[in-house]
């Protein structure tokens, strides 16, 4: 039998604009001894570390972590885009669950060069998202400059060309996000902003605005993962949140095959571990109370909506119009302000998601807190691509999600 798994601790730096809070070691260290203070832990504790980054050279997680603590462990560098912080989490649940350890560390961080975000790295040699362009290219013409607002943006479009959603409702999901982030001290945005002001800020591409987007962020997460046997060692229980479930997905032969931008900007692994995740825990994802979703742009937040469940196919614009993806409706999506207003440190943002739904069932949110909020849900979502879904429950033990009638009734 696999071993439960535990989040005990989290810690995360404010997200700001490139440049302004130093080098990533430096923030990086803040959010590891944040997380093992919150653990109630020393670093000498920690058995095994997973360090996820994007923009890096190969052993910055050992930069990182060496200022902490130099114990010999096991130390992995991961990459796998903007789902690397979820990927460190992934791997050290494993390491936990399979039994090869009781303690584990996971951590996210980023470095990122000021303005709009560019495409390949490396001139010398085949772009890892290849295929992907190409295969974008079959369907609408691939422009210069930047490539993500064009597979995002190209996915809304294709959604509004199916089902009838507009740029409204993208603008609302923007607002939606910038009014959860104005409360969130560590988000990078603070701003508010109206539907209107969305909609005539600059166009960037396709159905798109600036205020649509994510910014480029520097910012580092960390999160101290146990064993039950551990959490009980530390006396940890009142402070445990346990994993329930984890899924992780990457693309399915659908993407090549068939015709669609949606399916190029990742829906069909994400409806995937979806699917996955809802069948093994026996959670519906109307019993789901707060999720943090991955919505770098305004299109994808979209169109996640479906691909989690949390409304039917064709559904997201009435989802949005109801209301049910803020607070009084069905769930809470992104309090965290999301990545739109909380910003995008990409290696970061997998482990900012942990802590936020963290706090969230801890009761530690503050002004920003879900109402009795039992069951989370985290999608953390990379081009390239690999999804990564966790769903998390409160308590350590016996602590049942709400049904379905009990939420009506909330």
């Amino acid at each position: 039998m696999p071993r439960k798994v535990y989040v005990v601790g989290v810690g995360m730096t404010k997200f700001v604009k490139p440049g302004t809070q130093g080098d990533y070691p430096d923030y990086a260290k803040v959010a590891v001894l944040d997380a093992l203070a919150d653990a109630k832990i020393k670093y000498d504790d920690i058995q095994q570390a997973v360090c996820g980054y994007v923009f890096g050279d190969s052993t910055c997680g050992q930069r990182v972590l060496y200022q902490v603590g130099m114990t010999g462990i096991p130390i992995y560098n991961v990459n796998n885009n903007c789902s690397s912080g979820s990927n460190a989490i992934f791997l050290c649940k494993q390491l936990i669950e399979g039994g090869l350890i009781d303690v584990a560390l996971a951590v996210g961080f980023e470095k990122m060069k000021p303005g709009k975000l560019g495409n390949a790295i490396f001139e010398d040699r085949a772009d890892p998202l290849g295929r992907h362009i190409a295969k974008m290219g079959e369907m609408t013409k691939v422009l210069d400059g930047p490539l993500t607002p064009q597979y995002f943006g190209n996915a809304g479009a294709e959604h509004m060309q199916k089902y009838g959603t507009t740029e409204v409702h993208l603008a609302k999901i923007a607002a939606k996000n910038y009014r959860h982030g104005a409360k969130n001290p560590r988000a990078q945005s603070k701003k508010e902003y109206t539907v209107e002001e969305i909609l005539n800020s600059r166009r960037i591409y396709g159905p798109l605005t600036k205020l649509e987007c994510c910014p480029t962020s520097d910012g580092a997460g960390a999160a101290v993962l146990m064993s039950e046997e551990a959490v009980i060692k530390y006396g940890l229980q009142d402070r445990a949140v346990e994993i329930i479930g984890q899924e992780m997905a990457t693309d399915t032969p659908a993407l090549f095959a068939e015709k669609s931008l949606m399916k190029v900007a990742g829906t069909d692994m994400t409806a995937l571990a979806a699917k996955r995740i809802y069948a093994k825990t026996g959670i519906s994802p109307k019993q789901v109370d707060v999720v943090e979703l991955h919505d770098c742009f305004a299109t994808n937040e979209m169109i996640t909506y479906e691909g989690l469940q949390l409304c039917g196919v064709g559904q997201a614009g009435k989802f949005i119009d109801a209301g049910d993806n803020t607070y009084g409706g069905q769930v809470v999506v992104n309090p965290s302000g999301g990545l739109i207003a909380k910003g995008h440190p990409l290696g970061a943002t997998g482990l900012a998601q942990c802590a936020e739904l963290c706090w969230q069932l801890r009761g530690e949110a503050g002004n920003r807190q879900v109402k009795d909020a039992r069951i989370a849900l985290q999608h953390n979502l990379g081009l390239g691509g690999a999804v990564v879904i966790t769903m998390y429950k409160k308590g350590f033990s016996n602590v049942q999600p709400h049904s379905v009638a009990e939420k009506s009734k909330l």
